[in-house]
């Protein structure tokens, strides 16, 4: 029997996951079509132009116009892909294919984790001290999009409710749950 609550996890779950799907695809698509915008704010985090200058800290920029790019297109291929994986993730949900929309979902939600969190919060962030830079700091747009990841992720996970038989005994629902 299916109830309110286990319609609505997965349609949020799906809805969520569409969201953010669209977001991604939109910062590739514009990044492919305005490619110079974030191409110099790429330049300036790695060529920490913009920071303190600090002696001990400076031996990490990368100035070097080839590796720049380089990362750029890296950064447009992992959210290029991670676009298409929510995508399919949110059509999974829509055909209530609950076990590989969650599946391909998490997948893309890490992807945006890894590259909002490690990549610019992390790397960016701490490595090459974006956190200096009045001008090149995107902090907050990585940590706000790490964060709803996170969220979408969690709501991802709900969404898979009991998977145990109705009115299995609960020894044989723990074993369905694992």
């Amino acid at each position: 029997m299916t109830t309110p609550t286990s319609r609505a996890l997965p349609l949020a779950a799906g809805l969520l996951t569409g969201v953010l799907a669209l977001y991604i695809a939109l910062v590739a698509f514009g990044n492919i079509t305005d490619f110079g915008t974030n191409q110099a704010f790429v330049q300036h985090v790695l060529a920490m132009d913009t920071t303190f200058k600090d002696d001990d800290l400076m031996w990490r920029a990368i100035t070097g116009k080839g590796l720049q790019n380089a990362a750029y297109v890296a950064i447009i291929v992992w959210e290029t892909l991670a676009a298409l994986v929510l995508t399919a993730g949110t059509v999974c949900w829509a055909r209530r294919d609950h076990v590989l929309a969650r599946r391909l979902s998490t997948y893309g939600l890490l992807m945006l984790m890894l590259l909002f969190g490690a990549g610019f919060i992390a790397i960016g962030g701490e490595w090459f001290a974006m956190w200096q830079s009045k001008n090149w700091n995107g902090l907050d747009a990585a940590t706000r999009i790490f964060l709803i990841s996170g969220i979408v992720l969690i709501v991802n996970h709900l969404a898979a409710g009991d998977p145990r038989p109705a009115g299995a005994p609960a020894a044989q629902r723990t074993e369905a749950a694992s």
